[in-house]
């Protein structure tokens, strides 16, 4: 199980892979997201499997792009991670977009 984050232009990233407890704490620490620029698109429609710790990892960055005054969007978010953030009640908290 492996997952990647690919840069895809500027302040544009694709996620791949399994989004999960085992692969998020690696990703976690070698992710590079310009949380600098005004606004971060993250596209998700090529992760195969997620479950909370794919949430938790978008909720972090959630927190770290609002503390740097950042807009962070995800895009194409696979229907676990969707049935995830309506379970938890965080349709409010997470920008999402097709």
């Amino acid at each position: 199980m492996t997952v990647t984050l690919t840069p895809e232009g500027e302040s544009r990233y694709r996620l791949a892979g399994d989004l999960t407890f085992a692969t998020v704490p690696a990703l976690y620490e070698d992710a590079d997201l310009d949380f600098a620029a005004t606004q971060i698109r993250v596209d998700l429609a090529d992760v195969r499997h997620a479950d909370s710790a794919g949430l938790a990892l978008l909720l972090e960055w959630l927190r770290i792009a609002r503390v740097a005054e950042c807009d962070i969007v995800y895009l194409h978010i696979p229907a676990q991670l969707q049935s995830l953030i309506e379970v938890s009640g965080l349709e409010d908290l997470v920008r999402l977009e097709d």
